[in-house]
């Protein structure tokens, strides 16, 4: 049997609310793990006035050994600590929108999901009727996708671009 979780960082989250998918989401085939230290993030960006994350579904987990001084070193706390829960729980699959932090993931032998590619499954599995509209709103407020990507991705789910 495939393991379905997902461990997943604050970016996707809040760009996923900032573009009112995270209900889609919830509804994909995947259990979505945070670490403590991404939660952590989160509040502290609600208090400072950013995007409110709201997903009762999402799993938070502890961390059971500091992360090593190398990642910690290269990326911020919230990816550091979702590459190093992934390792600790021996899930496949992390969800990172941050390219340092995908360069690192796959390094470490992960596999890698990014905002864009949860919603191309939701589109796959029919739970979006499309995913442009998606991928116009994730532009619009800030996502830094390139138009190949977004042209891969959108043809990927069978789409006109």
């Amino acid at each position: 049997m495939a393991d379905n979780r997902i461990v997943v960082d604050s970016g996707p989250l809040i760009l996923l609310a900032k573009v009112e998918a995270l209900p889609i989401v919830a509804r994909l085939p995947h259990q979505f793990i945070a670490p403590q230290n991404v939660m952590d993030e989160l509040a502290a960006g609600l208090a400072l006035g950013y995007q409110a994350v709201d997903a009762p579904w999402l799993q938070v987990a502890e961390l059971k050994l500091p992360v090593p001084a190398m990642i910690r070193a290269t990326l911020d706390d919230g990816e550091a600590a979702v590459i190093q829960l992934a390792l600790e729980q021996d899930i496949s699959a992390v969800c990172l929108d941050d390219l340092r932090g995908r360069r690192l993931a796959k390094a470490v032998g992960l596999s890698v999901v990014g905002v864009l590619g949860l919603l191309g499954k939701a589109k796959a599995l029919g739970l979006i009727p499309a995913l442009r509209p998606y991928a116009d709103k994730l532009l619009a407020v800030g996502a830094r996708y390139s138009p190949e990507l977004v042209s891969r991705m959108i043809a990927g789910v069978d789409e006109l671009s």
